[in-house]
């Protein structure tokens, strides 16, 4: 990504294979841009997909007939420099919009980020579509929007619609809806790596805005354990645990996003940070033994 760093690999060790900047790790995906496949022994090497074809209704319990794909897209992004000013379509914009993706209501946990880091997200009082017209023939959009700095450990909701930007140095995890539905409204005047200016869709944008979305704030994440939001789309919970911590048995699917800590599950598989786990509806409660006090997001699907 032209907004990407090489932070992927420095504070996660993953494997950059070539010398461009990375923007994104998708960790957990079933959209036909990446699917994923397990890592762990068992199913080792099959995709989320055989899963989803095969084993839905142990996968995601009691939602099995609500999805065709998995639900989540689970990601880890790095934006060294900004992305574009943005934003994505609910349902029922997307079925016009763009036939076949989904929309794309959003969450970020933030690992780290610089003194010079800034979140926009939101409208600021007053804006609709003739001033946000306006300010985009003069450049001046971010005067628009709500804008804070964020801290390691804001967790930040973005519903589909709410027009947002992120960079100068922020690093974070992202959990969202399965699509890669973005729409974007203004992208600094910069060039792609081939030297080309990057589309805009301001029409598509300006269909897509919930005009009543007002500024956003975060969230910050304190104590063991922390319940961040509940939208239609996944339930996120903060969690924190010293010595061990008991997953699954709850008859939903849910992920946990360990971003501190390092432990072993009974059966031998080894947890560190980064790591995102896929606890199925049909799992049985299993015991997480820490070797390091362990902290993550836990989400749960509806």
């Amino acid at each position: 990504m032209v907004w990407g760093g090489r932070n992927l690999a420095r504070y996660l060790g993953k494997h950059l294979r070539t010398a461009e900047p990375y923007g994104e790790s998708w960790e957990v995906s079933d959209h036909p841009l990446h699917e994923s496949r397990l890592a762990t022994a068992s199913f080792h090497g099959a995709t989320l997909r055989n899963l989803m074809d095969q084993r839905r209704r142990d996968l995601l319990g009691p939602a099995a007939e609500r999805f065709a794909v998995f639900p989540w897209l689970v990601k880890l992004l790095d934006a060294s420099d900004w992305l574009s000013v943005q934003v994505h379509p609910d349902e029922d914009a997307v079925k016009k919009l763009l036939p076949g993706e989904g929309g794309k209501t959003e969450a970020w946990y933030i690992l780290d980020a610089s003194t010079d880091s800034r979140i926009y997200a939101g409208l600021k009082s007053g804006v609709g579509p003739a001033e946000l017209r306006h300010a985009l023939t003069d450049g001046s959009i971010t005067e628009c929007l709500h804008e804070f700095t964020p801290k390691p450990g804001d967790f930040i909701y973005l519903p589909a619609g709410t027009v947002h930007a992120v960079g100068g140095g922020v690093f974070f995890a992202e959990i969202q809806q399965t699509s890669d539905a973005t729409f974007r409204l203004f992208d600094w005047h910069r060039r792609d790596i081939k030297g080309e200016p990057r589309k805009l869709h301001l029409e598509e944008a300006f269909a897509s805005i919930h005009w009543d979305q007002g500024p956003v704030e975060p969230i910050a994440v304190a104590g063991d354990r922390q319940r961040l939001v509940a939208c239609p789309y996944f339930e996120v919970e903060w969690i924190r645990a010293a010595a061990e911590l008991s997953l699954g048995g709850l008859g939903r699917l849910q992920a946990l996003i360990v971003t501190a800590g390092q432990g072993r599950f009974a059966n031998g598989e080894f947890v560190m940070p980064g790591d995102v786990w896929i606890l199925p509806a049909a799992m049985t409660s299993m015991l997480l033994h820490l070797e390091k006090p362990l902290a993550g997001l836990l989400c749960t699907l509806p």
